[in-house]
Order: structure tokens, then C-alpha cells, then sequence
């Protein structure tokens, strides 16, 4: 404790009026709105005020200066309290405080990028820590720099198991540059938190430095926050939900509820009358400038692909490939895996530029968390791999990275039947489905290996939310190195004149699609295939053009569940064009283990089914699925 400087009274009393200033305007705020959580605000008025006026170190005319010290409110519904201190630093007005929640407002009723000081979306309670993790693993090994990362969470989400994801995560890299505050008010929503006030019993559960404060002491604040650290610290702050509200403090049934008109103007002059004169005005410290500068734009491949058609290589292998290509171009680009690299291939990249990959273990939710906080504030192009079946558990911080409009990049390998023996449990046939309902994410099926390598290239400079699928197979190289690709431009990769169906296929069924062409051509049956590269956003326009020259026939055929893929995706792409007929091929049912061409042949996805389902069409006998 020798770096400690107690605060001089003047400092004390000018952070309780601080701390008082906030309980005011959360209140005026939320009673205005007649929505919010006043009581939640209430009880981290100290810990705000302390934070933002004695601890941190940033530019309040430039909140994403990146050189500021990060601060993410996990507990998000404590929202007002965030923006009471952007007023206390004169970024915000007052009297925007009173717009609070209305639609024309960018003051929401839980944080968002549309606010300059916010860097994340919170509200979908654990997953703020997992993001500072991120932030602070930049910090510490990418940028090198001083800034300090701070996450303030609410004692009811550390029943997330996200939650102790990231405290692992921050144990395990001594992340001494982040500091997680506990805001331990006892209370929940509907029943009090598991341990309520045995802060002791939080202390023992943590593998970090973890001091108990009272939390409304603003000294003993002062002083835990000014301790020196040297590896992830916690800051158990004991605190009373709707402190400085006498009616309801520590009471049941207050949460998400404002107070009356009336009721809010007697608390309000009741804490006025707590705010005592101080001839000390408090600023925020100015920041240490040593983050580098970083430039995202134009991260382009040193080269064109260097591979031949007709040679075989998996999708998941040319990924691997790919990444340690790119990487050698820009030092920005990182990858993070969950301990399953030498499936993804990421370990390519691993080997390649080790001091740029982050290993997150078995931990795909805190995986995804993490690649949203190094990717804030354009510091990084990250790339984050599993097996595409662990996505899904990571759905809710997906959602949250596409709200917070990250652009991050998600590559889900080993999908469908065609992992083969693993069998249903780590088969990805829900993925598709999943990335398609988050909004404005951008989903890659490549192919082959060119294709692939043009995915992560393009990727690196989309907006929002990517997800590239690949597979386990090894299939021959479809494209010629100098092929273009785009977003949602789908390429026809077999044609003629007398073309009678137009089938579309991504990935192994593309293949299975290609095959089975040839062996119609044989009975003197022509089919057109298309390859969409894009699923979302689908290339609509190529599709009804080439299904006009098929006389509206089209098949669909993909290793996926019927619902939420490609099949559907075409459906709504082609739903007012009259005279056309669509049948789907795609897995019916949870299907079991096998080799990879049974299953494809069981379960109606390999080149004799989509054969079968031509002749089918031209007799006339298949109605549109």
C-alpha cells in the first residue's frame, strides 16, 4: 500500500455528492420514464462515483480514446447510473437524463453502442465479464499498453457459469490489468440472492485477489482500488439495494420498479439535503498515451490461393491454412479456439504466430465473450473456432455481440452428417438455422478451398457478426485461384443449354450436387448447380434468373435439419415467383453414427437421392416441399 494516497476530506465529500447526484438523477430518470431499476442504481452510487472520479483514468470529451481505461456495466440494468456519471463529466446533459427510455432517445433502458461511452450491449446478465476479459487480454498482450479494464457485476449473475468462465480465463493469463467490483446488495428479482450478504463466502470462491469493502464507504473504496495488483483483482463490495431511498432499502418486491411522482420529489429533497458544500470540483484523470495506433481497414491475402483444381483438401484444413496466411499480412489478426485447434485447423495459426492466439478452453460461451472484447474498438480482426455444434451454447452471447455490432468472426467446423462415427452430439446441424435469426450477421458456406481462403479474407472486412462453416471431408478444388468472390454473389458451377433443374448445394452436398450431374448427363438429364457461398445474404437474384431457364425447378439439398437453412433461405427468396417448384433434401430426423457416405445415402443427401429427386421432378410426380 505504499503508492496510496488517502484522500483528503474535500475529495471524500465531493465523491458522496457525486454518489448523491447519481441517486437524484436515477431517480428523476426512471420515475420520468416510469421504467427502470432505481433501486439497482441506488446501491452502486459510491462505487460509480469512486470509479469514475478517483480511480479511472480517461478522456471524457473522448470516451473511446483508445488510450481510456474500459469500463463495462455488466449489471446493465443499472443503466441510468452509467449515464448519470457521463453527465457528471459534462459529456451528457441533465436534461437528457429525462428522456430516459423514450423511442426517439439513444438513452435506452440498458446500455448500447448507440451511447459513445458504451462499448458493449449489457442486460443479458454474465456476459459482461467474459468481454472485459477480452478488452484486458488486449490491453496486457496485444496493445501492451497501460489502460486498466473494469467490470462492474451484480451479485445475482454470479450464478452464471459464464461468469466463472471468465474468472478462470482471467486467472489463468494473470490478467493484473482488469479489475472486477461485486456489487453484493443481497437482493435478486423475485428472491434474494444464494449467499445474500456472506461476502466472506465469496471471497474463498474466487482464485483472484479479493478484498471486502463496504460499499458505500467511499474511503474504503478509494483505498481497495488504489492497491497495486498483480493478477486479476475482485472487489466485494457489500452494499443495501435502494440505499438512500429509507422506504424501500433492503426490501423485497423493489426491483424494476420506479417510484411514484410523489414518492420519487420526498426522496429527491431528502437527498439534496445530503449534498454538502465543497469548494473541490473532481475531473477525471487524464490517461497514460501508450496504446499503438491500429488500422483495420483493407486487410487483405498477400496473394492469390495457391491451389490447384482438382486437388483435395478439406474446407476446415484450408481455414487453418488461411488464418496464418492472413496473419502474415496484418499483425492485428488474432485467433481464439476452445481447446479443439487441431480439429478447426486454427492450430496452423497457432504455430504460426503463437503471441496472437488466445487458447479459451472448453469454454464457448466465454470464448465468444472474449472475441466481442478484443475485437471493441477496432484493436483486432479475430477469429474465434469450435465444432459448429458448440455455438449453440453460446447463442446468447452471439445475440449480444450482434446487438453491440462487433465484428467478429465465428467459424463452426465439423458440421453435419458428414463428421461421420462422432455421431448426433457433435454434429452441427442446427447452426445455420441459429446465425440466420441473428440480425445482420453474415454466414459463409464455402466449398472448397479457394473458396474458403476468399471467406476469411472477406470476412476480415465485413460488418458484424460472420460465421464460416466448414467441413471434415476432403473434396477436390472446385474454383481456379483468380476466381472473384462477394457477399451474396452465388456462383454457377455447372451448366448447359438444355438444363432442366437447378440444383443448389454448399459445402459437401455441392459435391454430392456436382457428382450427381454427371451421372444424370449419362441418361441424357441436364441439371444446373449452384453454389450460393452466401447464405445469408442469399444471391436471390442468381437463383430466380437460373430457375426462369429451368423452367422454375429447383432442388434445394443440404446437410442441415429441414428448418432454418438453405431450403428455407430459397423458399423465401423465390415465394412471389409464380410457376416455380421447389423440393428440399435435407436431414429428416437426429440421425446416428456411420461413415460419412451411409449416412449422407440413409438419410436422402448424397448424389443418388438428389437423382432421384430430379427424375422425380421432371415426371411430374414430386409436389414442393
Amino acid at each position: 500500500m505504499e503508492d496510496y494516497h488517502k484522500p483528503d476530506q474535500q475529495t471524500v465529500q465531493a465523491l458522496r455528492n457525486i454518489a448523491n447526484r447519481l441517486r437524484i438523477n436515477c431517480i428523476k430518470a426512471t420515475t420520468a420514464a416510469g421504467s427502470g431499476y432505481p433501486t439497482s442504481c441506488c446501491s452502486v452510487a459510491e462505487i460509480m462515483s469512486v470509479l469514475f472520479f478517483n480511480t479511472m483514468k480517461y478522456r471524457a470529451e473522448d470516451p473511446k480514446n483508445i488510450n481510456n481505461d474500459r469500463f463495462i456495466l455488466s449489471k446493465g440494468h443499472s443503466a441510468p447510473a452509467l449515464y448519470s456519471m457521463w453527465t457528471e463529466t459534462g459529456f451528457l446533459k441533465e436534461s437528457e437524463l429525462l428522456s430516459l427510455c423514450q423511442v426517439e432517445s439513444n438513452l435506452e433502458g440498458h446500455p448500447t453502442p448507440k451511447q459513445q461511452f458504451v462499448d458493449v450491449v449489457t442486460g443479458s446478465l454474465g456476459q459482461g465479464l467474459g468481454v472485459a476479459c477480452g478488452m484486458a487480454y488486449t490491453g496486457k498482450y496485444f496493445d501492451k499498453s497501460s489502460y486498466h479494464v473494469f467490470c462492474l457485476l451484480g451479485d445475482g449473475e454470479l450464478s452464471e457459469g459464464a461468469v466463472w468462465e471468465a474468472m478462470s480465463f482471467a486467472s489463468y493469463y494473470q490478467l493484473d490489468n482488469l479489475v472486477a467490483i461485486l456489487d453484493i446488495n443481497r437482493l435478486g428479482q423475485t428472491d434474494p440472492a444464494p449467499l445474500q450478504h456472506h461476502v466472506e463466502k465469496y471471497q474463498k470462491r474466487f482464485g483472484w485477489h479479493a478484498i471486502i469493502v463496504d460499499g458505500h464507504s467511499v474511503e474504503e473504496l478509494c483505498k481497495a482500488l488504489s492497491q497495486a495488483r498483480h493478477q486479476p483483482t475482485a472487489i466485494i463490495a457489500k452494499t443495501t439495494k435502494g440505499k438512500g431511498i429509507p422506504a424501500v432499502e433492503d426490501k423485497m418486491g423493489w426491483h424494476a420498479k420506479p417510484l411514484s411522482k410523489d414518492m420519487a420529489e420526498g426522496v429527491v429533497k431528502d437527498l439534496q439535503a445530503r449534498i454538502l458544500n465543497s469548494s473541490k470540483r473532481l475531473y477525471p484523470t487524464t490517461p497514460v498515451e501508450d496504446a499503438p495506433p491500429v488500422s483495420l481497414r483493407n486487410v487483405r491475402m498477400p496473394s492469390a490461393p495457391a491451389y490447384k483444381q482438382g486437388e483435395k483438401i478439406s474446407t476446415r484444413k484450408a481455414y487453418g491454412m488461411a488464418l496464418a496466411k492472413l496473419g502474415r499480412y496484418n499483425e492485428r489478426v488474432v485467433v481464439l479456439d476452445g481447446d479443439t485447434n487441431n480439429f478447426t485447423y486454427s492450430e496452423i495459426f497457432k504455430n504460426e504466430h503463437p503471441n496472437r492466439f488466445v487458447e479459451c478452453y472448453i469454454a464457448q460461451q466465454n470464448m465468444v465473450s472474449v472475441a466481442t472484447g478484443c475485437a471493441a474498438r477496432e484493436r483486432n480482426v479475430v477469429y474465434a473456432s469450435t465444432l459448429a455444434s458448440f455455438f449453440t451454447r453460446a447463442y446468447d452471447q452471439l445475440r449480444m455481440a450482434a446487438i453491440s455490432e462487433s465484428n467478429i468472426n465465428l467459424c463452426g467446423s465439423h458440421c453435419g452428417l458428414s463428421i461421420g462415427e462422432d455421431g448426433p452430439s457433435q454434429m452441427g446441424l442446427e447452426d445455420l438455422a441459429m446465425f440466420r435469426a441473428i440480425p445482420m450477421a453474415t454466414i459463409f458456406y464455402p466449398s472448397d478451398g479457394v473458396s474458403i481462403e476468399k471467406a476469411v479474407e472477406l470476412a476480415a472486412s465485413t460488418k458484424g457478426v460472420c460465421y464460416i462453416r466448414t467441413s471434415h471431408p476432403e473434396n477436390p478444388i472446385i474454383y481456379s485461384s483468380n476466381e472473384d468472390f462477394h457477399v451474396g454473389q452465388a456462383k454457377v458451377v455447372y451448366q448447359s443449354a438444355e438444363d432442366k433443374v437447378t440444383v443448389i448445394g454448399a459445402g459437401i452436398t455441392l459435391h454430392e450436387a456436382l457428382a450427381a450431374a454427371e451421372m444424370l448427363k449419362k441418361e441424357r438429364i441436364f441439371i444446373r448447380v449452384i453454389d450460393p457461398f452466401t447464405i445469408k445474404p442469399l444471391d436471390s437474384k442468381t437463383i430466380i434468373e437460373h430457375t426462369r431457364q429451368t423452367r422454375g425447378r429447383i432442388l434445394t439439398v443440404e446437410d442441415h435439419y429441414y428448418e432454418g437453412m438453405l431450403g428455407e433461405a430459397v423458399c423465401s427468396a423465390v415465394v412471389n415467383e409464380q410457376g416455380f417448384t421447389l423440393q428440399r433434401l435435407a436431414v429428416t430426423h437426429v440421425p446416428r453414427s456411420g461413415k460419412p457416405s451411409e449416412l449422407l445415402k440413409i438419410y436422402g443427401i448424397d448424389r443418388e437421392a438428389i437423382c432421384q429427386a430430379v427424375r422425380k421432378m421432371l415426371s411430374g410426380s414430386a409436389n414442393a416441399k
